[in-house]
């Protein structure tokens, strides 16, 4: 099965600014494209990135083919829809994702198969109906489950917390420090990042 993983490399996860600098956003965006590769590749699969710009790091070079495409996420991966194969897409920011998370996805016979986030996005999606289309704005996942009910395809739905796990704001790299073991959780460990228990809900702070 095809896997293609869209990857925003010239500004990724600009919700993290008030924490890191574009540099270090790109370096942490790179870590979890790492963990997510390491999971895809382990489930056997051979995956292809879909780049907003080149990528110059041997985990990732090493182990997926890359290609540049600058449109957005949405008409990026319909343009590859339209060939009819079978793909499943993730996102590039699951850090927690284990190649069993992998597996549940592809071992599904459904027309489509889908893995939302905790805020009702689709993090990851196995397309096997021909005629279906992505459309990654809002909530998604309802949108995509609509979009499949219209064509009478029939859909899975795949309901784990590591594929739920999505870093999009500060407050999401607690999971990655409390859960993670891979690539993500060292690159905050060597900056400095801790978790921060001060304020009653489990965030995160960085140290000297």
């Amino acid at each position: 099965m095809r896997c293609l993983i869209p990857f925003a490399a010239d500004q990724p996860k600009t919700r993290l600014e008030p924490l890191l600098s574009l540099t270090d956003r790109q370096a942490f965006a790179t870590a979890m494209l790492a963990d997510v590769l390491d999971a895809v590749d382990t489930a056997g699969i051979d995956p292809t990135v879909i780049s907003t710009a080149s990528i110059d790091d041997d985990r990732v070079t090493s182990r997926a083919a890359v290609t540049v495409d600058d449109r957005e996420l949405t008409a990026a991966i319909n343009a590859r829809l339209t060939d009819g194969q079978p793909t499943l897409v993730v996102m590039a920011d699951l850090p927690l994702v284990q190649a069993d998370d992998i597996g549940r996805l592809v071992d599904s016979e459904a027309d489509i198969t889908i893995a939302p986030g905790v805020g009702g996005g689709t993090n990851a999606l196995v397309v096997r109906e021909p005629a279906f289309r992505v459309d990654y704005h809002g909530a998604s996942y309802c949108d995509h489950r609509r979009a499949a009910a219209d064509l009478g395809a029939a859909v899975e739905t795949v309901d784990s917390r590591r594929l739920a796990t999505d870093v999009d704001e500060p407050a999401d790299l607690a999971e990655v420090l409390i859960h993670g073991t891979g690539a993500a959780r060292e690159w905050l460990v060597k900056n400095g990042f801790e978790l921060d228990t001060d304020e009653g809900r489990v965030g995160v702070q960085q140290g000297e």
